[in-house]
């Protein structure tokens, strides 16, 4: 499962949740994908959705999700990271419309600097790639964790 979250911030975020869901709707997301919308105006069509969530709903998807697509408030993408998973993070934007001014994306640069965990998308028609790519790595840790599993298991056998 794919979760989406804009925040609560009270501008649109419309250019990340139109192509969430034009991903979708494409086909080139299969997995089931939710949708916080917040105060955006743009009703998804090929994904679940609601504007506002609350706190326990939201760290429940956050549990049970695959892939987070978050906005670019702190609060949200470190909760994401705390949880042991790589967000994807799509800062809103001034020249968009979608925030007063660039700290978003100002902050998660400096963040990324530093060597924090996490995936920047600067350009929204990066996002399909980069969602590609979180699932790569998500078969990679699994396949690491299996490998780890199947060696304890041998070791036992022989204890």
């Amino acid at each position: 499962m794919i979760f989406v979250t804009v925040g609560t911030h009270e501008q649109q975020f419309n250019r990340l949740i139109k192509e969430v869901d034009r991903l979708k709707g494409e086909g080139l997301i299969q997995d089931e994908v939710i949708i916080q919308t917040g105060f955006s105006d743009y009703e998804p069509v090929h994904c679940q959705w609601k504007a506002l969530i609350s706190y326990d709903e939201m760290n429940q998807y956050m549990d049970e999700a695959d892939i987070v697509i978050t906005h670019g408030g702190p609060a949200t993408f470190m909760g994401v990271i705390s949880k042991g998973k790589r967000p994807i993070v799509v800062p809103r934007q001034e020249k968009f419309g979608e925030h007063v001014n660039d700290h978003q994306m100002e902050f998660c640069l400096k963040l990324l600097g530093e060597g924090y965990d996490l995936v920047v998308i600067d350009e929204i028609d990066k996002l399909n790639e980069n969602i590609k790519y979180s699932k790569v790595q998500q078969v990679s840790s699994h396949n690491s964790k299996f490998t780890n599993e199947l060696s304890d298991i041998i070791e036992n056998m022989f204890i």
